[in-house]
């Protein structure tokens, strides 16, 4: 995997985003995963925040399916907090049909980067869509094949409307990925370790140091598995 990064100061359309300033710095990072080179956009906007970043625990999942050679042909996915879209754009690639979700502000740059890395002909397998966990998860159903989440879990603030949102989302034969940097003081590790095994049969598939990245793979308990 290579990564490169440049600057420019893009004008957009006023008509497109009225309340956007007329320009935004734009850093580009090149990527080459599963035999597909990807090139991301970030857009460096007060409004994102770390939606403008690209997460390690991203690249190690994405890394993870080129290791473990996973395929999404035909699966139907979810991506919560997307981001820059790079590991949604990379499921979508192999073969996914993909949801990307986050917060309205982070749209655009999702969008963007679909425009750059995914061609006309498969672009009707991808839709993105606004999806604030807590409210907005009864919105979409619960017949995704896979649900898929990288450096999701970084405040303790978020993690019951996050729990809500994976419980509403998935169904017996949903696979959840979450991909996080376990970091001391946000609660990652109690919420990984010990919330999401009461209602999740959980799996650590990959660690990589020394950021402490893991990767989880989980599923639904059954009803009567569920411990809370």
């Amino acid at each position: 995997m290579a990564t490169t990064q440049s600057g420019q100061r893009p004008k957009y359309d006023s008509g497109e985003n009225d309340d956007h300033e007329s320009t935004t710095l734009i850093r580009w990072n090149n990527f080459e995963f599963c035999g597909f080179s990807l090139k991301i956009a970030r857009m460096m906007d007060s409004r994102l925040g770390i939606s403008s970043y690209i997460w390690d625990a991203g690249v190690s999942l994405c890394q993870y399916f080129e290791k473990e050679d996973v395929s999404f042909t035909g699966k139907k996915v979810i991506e919560l907090g997307s981001g820059t879209g790079i590991v949604g754009i990379l499921a979508a690639l192999l073969g996914g049909n993909v949801t990307m979700t986050d917060k309205p502000d982070t749209l655009k740059q999702i969008n963007s980067n679909i425009a750059v890395n995914i061609p006309i002909a498969c672009r009707h397998r991808l839709k993105v869509s606004s999806l604030i966990w807590g409210e907005d998860q009864t919105n979409f159903p619960n017949d995704y094949d896979f649900i898929l989440g990288s450096d999701i879990v970084y405040s303790s603030i978020c993690y019951p409307a996050l729990l809500e949102t994976l419980r509403h989302l998935c169904n017996q034969g949903t696979t959840i990925y979450l991909s996080s940097e376990l970091r001391s003081g946000n609660g990652s590790i109690p919420f990984h370790d010990v919330i999401l095994p009461d209602y999740f049969n959980c799996e650590v598939v990959t660690k990589l140091e020394p950021k402490c990245i893991v990767v989880y793979k989980l599923t639904k308990m059954s009803t009567g598995q569920v411990k809370k």
